[in-house]
């Protein structure tokens, strides 16, 4: 199997280990205990290992949280290890025939950003594999979420990636007036059950397939090497302010580079100052070559 990519959480206790398939249908599974992970040979291997608080599954990651007799650092890539060799030994992750499956209670908070029109809500729950883009109602026919919500008039756009959505808002109101109204339908509509997106209906955008793998290799050096900085270095800091960042195209002649931003970064007053004296230095720097300059453009 291919390696799991460990990644951090918000909360420090916590690890993700993700996969690169899903291992559960569309399930959330939370642990506290041995007793409680008889239907998950996995989760009960990992809690003999005397740190392990809590195993959350779901998606395509396994998320632990620790206690504190000790620091991931020193853990995390042999619990990675184990994972794999368990998966590799033909273990079995959820033995979803018998599990009874107890219904997860879903919590929502907001999150502000550098951009002060824009707030995320961040749900304990993946809500999207694929990063997806609104600007009206008529574009945001893959998400019944998103459509709900484009029918409060303070609504101006919305963006969706992994467990949080980034929602625009018009001047004409406060975030401090409405967002406990927007986190409130946001967790009722979850909870009813209700289809997020259909990630099927989402449309394949060009500036997006430039990114795709199909397309990856055939694209002049210098763009990989751009696209591998921007996809390691700048998107994991851009996500967590609630947008992304998507390699556009890279001129040679004018040393040119567009980018196009999305959710919070789109329209952020300090994103001007994020592109020339963040990520344009960080091209200069790592491609060794002082003329490179990068230039946002609409999503």
């Amino acid at each position: 199997m291919s390696k799991i990519i460990i990644k951090e959480t918000q909360n420090t206790a916590i690890l993700k280990f993700e996969f690169p398939d899903f291992i559960t249908k569309n399930k959330s599974y939370e642990f506290k205990n041995i007793d409680e992970a008889s239907e998950s040979p996995l989760a009960q291997k990992l809690f003999y290992l005397p740190f392990v608080k809590t195993v959350f599954i779901s998606g395509n990651f396994i998320a632990i949280e620790r206690y504190n007799i000790v620091e991931w650092n020193d853990v995390k890539d042999a619990v990675a290890e184990q994972i794999e060799e368990f998966i590799t030994d033909g273990g079995i992750i959820i033995n979803d025939s018998t599990l009874e499956i107890k219904k997860k209670p879903i919590t929502i908070y907001a999150e502000s950003t550098p951009n002060p029109a824009v707030l995320k809500f961040v749900a304990n729950k993946i809500l999207t594999t694929k990063t997806a883009e609104f600007k009206n109602i008529d574009e945001a026919f893959p998400s019944a979420l998103a459509k709900e919500l484009f029918k409060f008039p303070f609504v101006k756009e919305i963006f969706m990636d992994e467990n949080y959505i980034s929602i625009t808002k018009y001047n004409s109101s406060e975030w401090q007036e409405i967002s406990n109204e927007v986190r409130m339908f946001i967790k009722a509509f979850i909870e009813n059950g209700n289809e997020i997106i259909n990630e099927s209906l989402l449309s394949t955008a060009t500036k997006s397939e430039k990114q795709s793998i199909s397309n990856f290799d055939t694209l002049d050096t210098t763009s990989q090497q751009i696209i591998n900085i921007l996809e390691e270095y700048v998107k994991p800091a851009v996500q967590a302010d609630g947008g992304n960042i998507l390699f556009d195209s890279f001129d040679e002649t004018e040393k040119r580079v567009k980018v196009v931003l999305q959710g919070a970064c789109s329209g952020c007053p300090s994103s001007t100052f994020t592109l020339k004296n963040g990520i344009e230095n960080m091209l200069k720097d790592m491609l060794k070559d002082e003329a490179i300059k990068v230039e946002a453009i609409n999503a």
